[in-house]
């Protein structure tokens, strides 16, 4: 049975600390405003404490608490994200956008109803027989291995709101271990991604009548979001132990005192994230080489209640950076590839394959598959799985790799050329 290793009881909410983050703008993509973001959360703090003093320095009382909360966690989600477009100089080979989320599982058809139940939509037509496949195999680096594969989706919250995919792929016939079987959400190279829900309380009784609901937070319940009483949020795992964040959709405020009215926020897919090792070994292969956008500096090192009552930790001291792809469904649309470094959680990763049980992978669309692969090759930062570059039937080309800090599966396809 899967279960989230960090997961304790509740203590009474009491502090959060708070750190610099450096002062920004960022245009914010569906209202077209600029939110300016303070210089500090110490500023803040100085501004609006009666106690004043040194921010870094000092622990929020429990009233101050969802005043200042919220301000960190707001500047954890506004992190600014660079504008500049990636620097490929004269490289034919680019990334175009984010097209997919894979995870491999130990029973295709019990994670189908999980995800079902979180809101995806099995795609009908698709062979679920086993089989092996010779252009899977050299795709994954196997011999020989038979697999299965289930393709769902589920709409993004962001942009058009267009379809995302999840693929997920049982194997037999070689020996496979569950990576994520006793690992907490903050262990390097743990993956998750955010799916905003109508209704968190619904979800949450659903998951629980299918017994299929294992929370990770603290006292096993909904958390509710800084300044916030009712909870709302939690981190949950999948039927083999990998992580998944839900957050009740921000719900319409109507015009008032002067301001336009908001929309709720639509219900979809919000971001993907991974806990690395190395910030500088990770925005180099995911900003320089792959290309993603990456903020002009991270979050704030965050810590507290909050931070620790999502994911079931106790002392965690992390930062986010929020760097982001485009969707290769809706290029104007941006998605959050959000890395996280722990401060005092590191340790070694544990050689895993992509055949082992909770292992992730992301599939980016990319142009000249060749040109690319041949940089990744040549920095040294990516290592390459498959049989080379391997034709799929329908004339895609695919390469799978894999980052050299904490070995994350990035999944390269070149359409068939029009």
């Amino acid at each position: 049975m899967p279960s989230c290793a960090g997961a304790g009881s509740k203590p009474a909410l009491s502090h959060f600390y708070f750190l610099f983050v450096p002062e920004t703008k960022r245009v914010d993509a569906r209202s077209k405003s600029v939110i300016e973001m303070p210089r500090s959360i110490g500023a803040l703090w100085r501004r609006n404490s009666k106690f004043g003093g040194n921010a870094m320095s000092k622990r929020v009382p429990a009233r101050w608490f969802p005043f200042f909360a919220s301000l960190a966690f707001a500047a954890a989600l506004l992190a600014p994200s660079s504008q500049a477009a990636p620097q490929f100089g004269a490289n034919a080979g680019q990334v175009v956008g984010l097209e997919f989320d894979g995870r491999s599982v130990s029973n295709l058809d019990k994670s189908v109803e999980f995800y079902k139940l979180l809101g995806f939509t099995e795609v009908p037509g698709v062979d679920k027989s086993w089989r092996s496949d010779p252009v899977m195999n050299r795709i994954h680096g196997t011999k020989g291995v038979e697999s299965r594969m289930a393709k769902l989706t589920i709409n993004t919250n962001l942009g058009e709101q267009t379809p995302f995919t999840l693929y997920l792929r049982e194997f037999r016939g070689i020996k496979r271990r569950n990576v994520m079987a006793g690992k907490t959400p903050w262990e390097p190279g743990s993956t998750h991604f955010e799916v905003v829900v109508p209704d968190s309380e619904k979800l949450w009784s659903d998951l629980k009548a299918a017994n299929m609901l294992w929370p990770c937070t603290w006292g096993g319940q909904l958390i509710a979001l800084p300044g916030q009483t009712k909870g709302t949020m939690a981190y949950i795992t999948d039927p083999d132990g990998m992580d998944i964040e839900i957050v009740q959709q921000r719900p319409a405020v109507p015009a008032m005192d002067g301001r336009p009215a908001r929309p709720a926020d639509p219900p979809g897919l919000n971001h993907i994230g991974l806990i690395i090792l190395d910030p500088d070994k990770a925005e180099a292969f995911y900003g320089s080489l792959l290309g993603a956008q990456m903020p002009a500096a991270p979050t704030a090192w965050l810590s507290g209640d909050f931070m620790d009552s999502a994911v079931g930790g106790h002392g965690n001291v992390l930062r986010m950076f929020n760097s982001t792809f485009a969707l290769a469904a809706d290029r104007d649309a941006r998605m959050r590839f959000e890395i996280i470094e722990y401060e005092n959680r590191k340790k070694p990763v544990a050689p895993y394959s992509i055949t082992d049980i909770g292992v992730n992978w992301i599939g980016l669309e990319v142009t000249d598959i060749d040109d690319l692969l041949a940089r990744l090759k040549d920095s040294g930062l990516a290592k390459l799985v498959s049989d080379g570059i391997v034709e799929m039937k329908g004339g895609y080309r695919v390469a799978l790799v894999r980052d050299t800090d904490v070995g994350a599966f990035v999944e390269l396809y070149e359409p068939p050329k029009k």
